[in-house]
């Protein structure tokens, strides 16, 4: 291995590296070459220590050996695709194994390198994932502003979205706060949007799930942490609160938010200014905070999860989103409007929907809301079948269709009903559950507490 590293393209500083390699050699050469380049890298001989790190940290990028004692770093990665991981993956190997490199490509990796190897090989890799993790992220922030004209359309006619639809024109150009509450899939992050569309900010829209960030990590990701903050921190690195600066942030799942980080928050809301983690400095913030639940929050305050005077600060305006069962004179509408943007982004053919099919569709319960409706149309469009074998098929089915329930049921044993049988769908597999649910492993995890003695059940 070539140790020189002249010439070498500059990259960005905020990028954490996990590297995994059971040769020690490997991992005290790589850790001193990237340490130079980045605010955090991290080590592991296997991928049990591997696991661990990634308990405490997010890592921009994996450089990983395959051969690993105990599990191969290709199975670990499919694992992590599975679990929605966000890492992008350099492959490493010293077999001259070409089937093995096809495998690891068409499995994602980033790129594939073979040892020995000259350092400039190595950081050419990394430059290359970099730069288009970057391109990526900013890809995806200008496809979000430039969908803003169709996708944050509020569809329905109905009065309960019309008295939706005034509100937010009314509050839009104010910086007033605001705290959309909402079942699962009704549209909460749609409203945030056409808030921050209608507000005239310059900065950008930052959704954040509360949710889904592990509560240790939060306060990083949100406020950002200055060099020497914990372990492995050699750099500065900014949070999503800087990153929507001039804009407006979005904290869905507000309910989800650790009593630590409530405190926090409420700080933020009072000063406009945010103190990053191991910093004694406030920074001044421009930033618009949007709030959304699907819990009733006021429950919480009472239960003791949620802090009181946080909830009348969230709570200065509400935008309550009615559930689509209670206003099925949408349905017809959102149908057409999901029917022609899906065919149009599948390059797929339209379904006709017959009068009986929408008769049907309004009848539906649709306990998952907007989001189940817009997947059942999906489905109905990749499949190609007309709509009487789908209904057939699909909605009279136990996940999809009320019809087979007890008159007597409450919406919460329907709730349950539904959300247990999509978890059996996939094999007892939260995770992928939970995706195909929209909502969070831990909203997921926190129902089947509700629903289930965990005493003696094992998790699935």
């Amino acid at each position: 291995m070539n140790q020189t590293d002249n010439n070498l393209k500059p990259l960005p500083s905020a990028v954490s590296v996990l590297i995994v390699d059971d040769e020690p050699g490997m991992r005290s050469f790589l850790n001193k070459a990237l340490s130079k380049k980045f605010a955090l890298v991290e080590t592991a001989g296997s991928i049990e220590d591997a696991e661990q790190l990634r308990s405490r940290c997010h890592f921009d990028l994996l450089i990983v050996d395959i051969r690993l004692p105990g599990r191969s770093g290709i199975e670990w990665h499919e694992a992590l695709d599975e679990q929605g991981r966000r890492s992008d993956i350099i492959f490493m190997t010293g077999y001259a194994d070409m089937e093995v490199a096809i495998t690891a490509l068409r499995a994602g990796a980033s790129d594939f390198i073979m040892k020995p190897f000259h350092l400039e090989q190595m950081m050419a890799a990394v430059d290359r994932c970099i730069e288009r993790r970057l391109l990526k992220r900013e890809n995806l922030m200008l496809r979000r502003e430039v969908s803003i004209g169709y996708s944050s359309t509020i569809i329905g006619g109905s009065e309960a979205m019309k008295s939706v639809k005034y509100i937010i024109e009314r509050v839009a150009p104010t910086n007033a706060v605001v705290l959309i509450q909402g079942e699962s899939g009704t549209g909460k992050e749609l409203v945030a949007r056409q808030l921050h569309l209608l507000s005239g900010r310059q900065g950008s829209f930052v959704p954040v799930n509360c949710g889904s960030i592990a509560s240790e990590l939060l306060e990083s990701e949100l406020f950002g942490h200055i060099a020497g903050a914990f372990t492995g921190a050699k750099g500065n690195r900014e949070g999503l609160f800087s990153f929507a600066s001039g804009g407006t942030i979005f904290l869905d799942e507000i309910g989800e938010m650790p009593l630590k980080m409530q405190t926090a928050l409420l700080r933020v809301l009072e000063q406009k200014s945010i103190r990053p983690v191991g910093s004694e400095k406030e920074v001044n913030i421009d930033v618009r905070v949007i709030a959304a639940t699907n819990r009733t929050l006021i429950d919480e305050v009472e239960a003791g999860n949620f802090r009181r005077d946080l909830y009348y600060r969230l709570n200065v305006l509400d935008i309550l989103i009615p559930p689509l069962r209670d206003r099925p004179e949408d349905v017809v509408e959102l149908t057409h409007h999901f029917t022609r943007q899906l065919a149009t982004e599948l390059g797929v053919r339209e379904v006709v929907w017959s009068h009986e099919d929408m008769v049907k569709l309004q009848q539906h319960e649709w306990p998952g809301n907007i989001r189940e409706l817009r997947n059942m149309i999906e489905r109905c469009i990749l499949l190609g079948k007309p709509p009487a074998e789908y209904w057939k098929q699909q909605l009279k089915s136990d996940v999809l269709s009320t019809s087979g329930y007890p008159q007597d049921w409450t919406l919460k044993e329907v709730e349950k009903h539904h959300v247990t049988s999509v978890v059996d769908l996939h094999s007892g597999n939260k995770s992928a559950a939970a995706r195909d649910l929209g909502v969070s492993r831990k909203t997921l995890d926190r129902k089947y507490k509700e629903w289930f003695d965990f005493s003696s059940e094992q998790e699935l």
